[in-house]
Parts: structure tokens; sequence; C-alpha cells
């Protein structure tokens, strides 16, 4: 019995019986050819275009399986040049190609999805696929299969523990990203002749695809108690440091969900195509369960500290899930859904300590990050011109509409920073040392210019404050406010 393991991206030839006369090599789609899933794609993207089509498709499933897929590649399919394909595996079918062997494609992938793969690949000599009436998955595959070429009389690739009576049907078994438990079971009833093995997702995966970095948008909740001199009392800053772990798991269930709508338009992107989701390295199954997992517990983390500040979170969470299927859509809409969860972060901070909402301080992060918002706009923008011309676009955005979104990212950013001078000037704002209020200030000013001018330059190609951790100019003016802040106070 023959078995060669093959990492990605490497080859190694399998050691398999004389190549005369070599039998036909079936591929599966799902999982195999493409690290995804077409129709969990086909409903994310009818998700996100529109949610009464995707309630009408559903209602197909009524019908079977196959005429729910149908339905669905008719209403949705996932872009087939851009999709997270295998390309160890198909480097060798590429080999295989070259040396004369006739490859098919079976899957259960509606008819529709599969031939678009096979074209865009232009691999495959022929294509099986579920066509409305029929479902062509396990034993219904291998039927199928068995009366074109004959049981044993081909070669089957794939990775699932579905396709087990396929493979038992197969003459030997190449296999992409395997359960361990599928090898074990084949092993003993199929020759292997070639496994594609690649990196498996690890911590580091997961905690991308969470961005934990971005957690340090949370510390917002912190403002309220630092600008009421109380972040030295010791049970207050506990209750807010809950409230920053609450807003940071339902932030990172927002960003899994965000991911999920959005696979499309990241593979499209220069950057964001690396993503996890987008690229692959993360099965969509596991974002999918993990979304909520991550929403249940930051509310379990939030209704024991108060049912105001439960409420707060269940509003951010509302608005960052219409954000994410529907408000990111529209024009200016977008950066007021996201300078509004800015600013819902205050107001959570100030309820989850019990301090009294402040409209300075929420105005101004409103104002602030809805400046902020538009600079990422405006960036992605520079970098769609770069690419694209006078034709890129970001979202609803036209490369056309890069010097108005500048004006109003300008205008927000700066009228919040007035707001901020305005209160210095109150009777509110009663630091013990009052005047490095006024040096915290102009470094904001500072700062807030220095960002503008480096999305121009196209030096910003995703979050503004993702570059901002990366860069050193922003780290210093960082670290100089915060100790400006804290010696004010």
């Amino acid at each position: 019995m023959a078995r060669v393991m093959t990492e990605a991206g490497a080859s190694s030839p399998a050691a398999r019986e004389p190549r005369q006369p070599v039998p036909p090599l079936v591929v599966d789609l799902d999982g195999t050819l493409v690290a995804s899933d077409l129709v969990l794609e086909s409903l994310l993207i009818l998700a996100k275009r529109s949610l009464r089509r995707l309630f009408a498709v559903l209602l197909s499933l009524r019908e079977g399986r196959a005429r729910f897929k149908q339905r669905l590649a008719r209403e949705a399919l996932p872009d087939a040049h851009t999709l997270p394909y295998n390309r160890a595996l198909i480097a060798f079918l590429r080999a295989e190609k070259d040396q004369g062997r006739r490859l098919v494609l079976a899957t259960g992938a509606d008819a529709a999805a599969a031939q678009a793969v096979a074209d865009e690949l232009g691999l495959f000599d022929e294509v099986f696929a579920s066509d409305g009436a029929t479902n062509l998955s396990g034993p219904k595959k291998r039927d199928r299969l068995v009366a074109a070429f004959g049981a044993q009389a081909f070669d089957y690739a794939g990775n699932s523990r579905a396709d087990a009576p396929v493979f038992a049907a197969a003459r030997h078994a190449v296999l992409a990203d395997p359960a361990p438990r599928l090898v074990r079971d084949l092993e003993r009833t199929t020759e292997i002749a070639q496994v594609f093995v690649a990196e498996p997702p690890n911590r580091d995966t997961y905690l991308h695809a969470l961005r934990i970095h971005h957690w340090t948008k949370n510390l917002l909740v912190f403002l309220p108690l630092i600008a009421a001199h109380q972040l030295y009392d010791g049970l207050l800053s506990a209750r807010a440091l809950i409230a920053f772990l609450a807003f940071s798991l339902c932030a990172s269930s927002i960003y899994l969900v965000n991911d999920l709508l959005d696979l499309a338009d990241d593979r499209a992107h220069p950057s964001k195509r690396e993503r996890m989701l987008a690229s692959g390295r993360l099965p969509l199954t596991r974002a999918l369960a993990l979304a909520p997992i991550l929403a249940v517990a930051a509310f379990a983390v939030a209704f024991p500290l108060s049912h105001p500040f439960g409420d707060t979170l269940a509003l951010y969470y509302a608005l960052m899930l219409a954000y994410c299927l529907r408000l990111r859509g529209l024009m200016v809409v977008d950066a007021l859904a996201v300078a509004g969860g800015y600013a819902l972060r205050v107001v959570g901070g100030a309820v989850a300590v019990g301090l009294a909402v402040s409209p300075w301080e929420t105005m101004f992060s409103f104002l602030f990050f809805f400046g902020l918002t538009l600079l990422k706009r405006y960036a992605e923008l520079v970098t769609m011109h770069g690419m694209h011309g006078l034709s890129g676009k970001a979202r609803a955005y036209l490369v056309q509409d890069g010097a108005r979104v500048a004006i109003f990212g300008c205008s927000a950013g700066y009228s919040a920073l007035l707001l901020m001078g305005y209160y210095i000037n109150t009777e509110q704002a009663a630091y013990p040392r009052h005047d490095l209020l006024w040096l915290l200030w102009v470094l904001l000013l500072y700062w807030f210019s220095h960002m503008w001018l480096m999305a121009g330059r196209g030096r910003i190609n995703g979050d503004p404050v993702a570059f901002a951790l990366g860069d050193r100019t922003s780290l210093v003016v960082g670290g100089l406010a915060l100790i400006a802040l804290l010696l004010a106070a």
C-alpha cells in the first residue's frame, strides 16, 4: 500500500502502479479543490444582498437539497476567479493533465457553480454535479461514477467522510487536507496515492480572525472614568475592565460576521484577501460556530455587571450587525454607524461604572471617529485609484468621491477637536494640572493631521487604528498624550 505525504506548496511523485492504462482522476470540489464550501458562500452572499430572498431560497429545502442548491445558485454564486484554491493540488492536477490523464470534477454543488470553477481552471474534461433533481453526494455520487467508469476504474480526490462510499469504489485515493480519522479509515480499505496537507488553523490563525489587536479600540470604556478622575478607584476600574472584556468579545463576534459576509470583497482587495476567512486558512464553519459563542460570552459578562450596561451592549451589537448586513453599503451612513459604535463604547463605560453619561465625551467620540472612519474610506479610495484608476471604488464610494470624503472626514475630526478645546475651558474640565490638557489637545491635532497625510500618500492600507499601532510617529504621540492625560488628572 503506497502512501506519500505532501506538504502544501510542495510535491513529490506518488508510488503507483504502471501508468498504462491510467484511470480517470475524479476530483471533489468543496474542501478539496477549494478551501471553502460554495453552498455556504452563496448563502452568505445572499444574506448580505437580501434577507427576504435568502428566506425564500431556504424554503425551497422542502423540495429537496438538489432543488435548493439549484435555486441558490440562480440567486448567488461566489466569484470563481477569487476562490481560495488548493494550489498544491492544482499543480498536481496540471502535471497529471499534461501527461494525458483524464480529469473529472464531481461535486455535490450545483452544476452552475461547478461549471464556473471548471471554466476558471480549464483542467477538467467532464463535470458531474447536482442538477436540481439529483443531489450528487455520497452513494449517488458513487453510483454515477461507477456507471460512467466502472468500479475500481477511477481514482478519487476528496477530503470528507461523506464521500466514504466513493472512496470505497475507487482504485486509489488522493486526499486534500483530510481529517486524521478519514486517513485511518481509508488505510484499511483504499490505497492512498497522494496526500496534500496544508497548515491547520493554529492559535495565531484564530487571534488574527478575532482581530485581538483591534481590542485597543475598546479602551474607550475607560474614558468616562479618566474624565471623572476616578481611574485609581480599584472597584470602578475593575468594573470598567469587565466592560472592556464584554465589548471586546462582542467586537470579535462582529468581526467574524463581517468577514463572513465580506468574503468576495476581501478576496478582491490587495491586502484583505490575506484575512483568515478570505484566504481559506480558517474554515467558514468554524467562524459560523465561533461568532455566536463569542456573543453569548459577551452578554454573559455584561448583564451581571448591570442591566443598563447589558442593554447598551445589545444596542451596540444590533447596530454593528445592521452595519454588516446593510448599512456599510450606504455612503456616509456607514461612517455614521461606525462612529455610533465608538460613541456607544463611551456610553457603555459610563453606565458600567455608574457615572452619568457625558454629552461632551459622547459627542467628541462620535465626531472624532466619524472622521477616522472617513479617513479609512479615503485611504481605500487612494489604494483603489492606484490599482484601477478612475474606475476604482471602495464599497459605495467612487474614486471621484475622494476629495469630498476627505473634506467630510477632516471637518468632522477638527470639529471634534474644537469641541474638546471648548470643553477644556469649561468648569467641568476641573483637572489638577489643567494646562496639560492643552498639550493633549495639540498632540491630538498633530496626530489627526499626520494620519490624513499618511492616507493621502497611500501609506494606510487598512484600518487607521491598526496602522497607528505599527506607526512610530503615532506610538510616540500616543505615549506623550497618555502621559499628559494621566499627569493632568
